[in-house]
């Protein structure tokens, strides 16, 4: 059996960086590699993403059109059927149950409950929204969906 203070990388996996400025010998000492003077030479040097040398960059040539509606979606939470076997049957799941039992992190825009996994214990789950096979399920099982 390998034990953990016997794992090492496969050889040629892990290459030792390039050590710059370590003397003239070495083929990148005194200017390192970036030649002589000039922006990409100075401590800061170098340009911004998308600047084109002072010529209209692309993002600002190109037309804006449409639409759009990101500033006000929806973030909907999902939690997988198959994470609500860890309730006892005829448990009333709620959103803030599931806060409560570390399922989620927040209930943010809403809880939507899909159907992946299976459930074989009649529960009561009271969410925003559920996928289709998420209600046959839990209908199946017994239990009940209810929207909130």
């Amino acid at each position: 059996m390998v034990q953990l203070s016997e794992l090492r990388p496969n050889p040629g996996a892990r290459k030792k960086p390039t050590r710059k400025g370590q003397g003239i010998g070495s083929g990148k000492g005194k200017t390192a590699g970036r030649g002589h003077k000039g922006q990409n030479a100075r401590s800061g040097g170098g340009v911004r993403p998308g600047f084109e040398g002072g010529q209209m960059p692309l993002q600002r040539r190109m037309p804006k059109r449409g639409f759009t509606n990101a500033p006000f979606k929806k973030h909907m939470v999902t939690v997988n059927l198959s994470r609500l076997e860890r309730f006892g049957a005829g448990t009333v799941v709620t959103p803030e149950l599931l806060l409560e039992a570390g399922l989620i992190k927040k209930i943010g825009d809403g809880v939507k409950i899909l159907g992946h996994g299976n459930l074989d214990r009649s529960l009561t789950v009271k969410a925003h929204a559920f996928s289709k096979s998420a209600v046959e399920k839990i209908e199946a099982s017994g239990g009940k969906a209810e929207v909130i």
